[in-house]
């Protein structure tokens, strides 16, 4: 079976084969992390290190904006107006790219290193209605992010622990378990 398929400029052709699921080789490490998601910085891991995600929407938001006018402007049906939108669309598929190539990288090195993840089971659609927060929140894709570490660290043999999000972490001494 194949698809063919269109992002701005580019073709491609996806072809699907049918092959037997192979394990890939276990985490390196055995250990836990715990990962938390944010905005300023895309995963604070337990281990205290943070990494710090691309924010492609936030660096390219004024071309966006720019090339967006020029295609308004355009008269409709126009040969100009046509370029004008084949430019947006290429930059917006640059934006998508760097996006997910950035968790990709840190979904997949997590997923060597450690054999168990722990995230937050995090309500990303109530967070998107922030409108002062919800460009943010998309630009970082915590959903891709979760949906993608689910199924690397699966292939590897390894454990995803969701914490509930009602769960008073925050309130709950890490010593003797005592809540506030």
């Amino acid at each position: 079976k194949a698809t063919i398929s269109r992002t701005a400029d580019k073709w491609f052709a996806s072809v699907t084969v049918e092959v037997p699921d192979a394990l890939l080789p276990p985490a390196e490490n055995q250990g836990v992390v715990g990962v938390d998601l944010g905005i300023t910085t895309l995963a604070t891991l337990s281990t205290g290190e943070k990494v710090v995600g691309p924010r492609a929407h936030k660096a390219l938001l004024t071309q966006v904006r720019r090339q967006s006018r020029q295609v308004s402007r355009k008269v409709k049906g126009s040969k100009n107006r046509e370029k004008a939108k084949m430019r947006l669309a290429k930059t917006q598929a640059r934006i998508a790219n760097i996006r997910k190539d950035a968790l990709h990288k840190l979904t997949t090195r997590l997923a060597k290193e450690c054999a168990t993840i722990c995230i937050e089971d995090l309500n990303v659609s109530g967070m998107v209605q922030n409108q002062r927060l919800s460009r943010s929140i998309m630009d970082s894709s915590f959903g891709e992010f979760r949906r993608q570490l689910e199924y690397k660290v699966l292939r590897r043999g390894g454990e995803i622990v969701v914490a509930d999000r009602w769960y008073p972490s925050s309130k709950t001494c890490s010593a003797c378990g005592y809540k506030m």
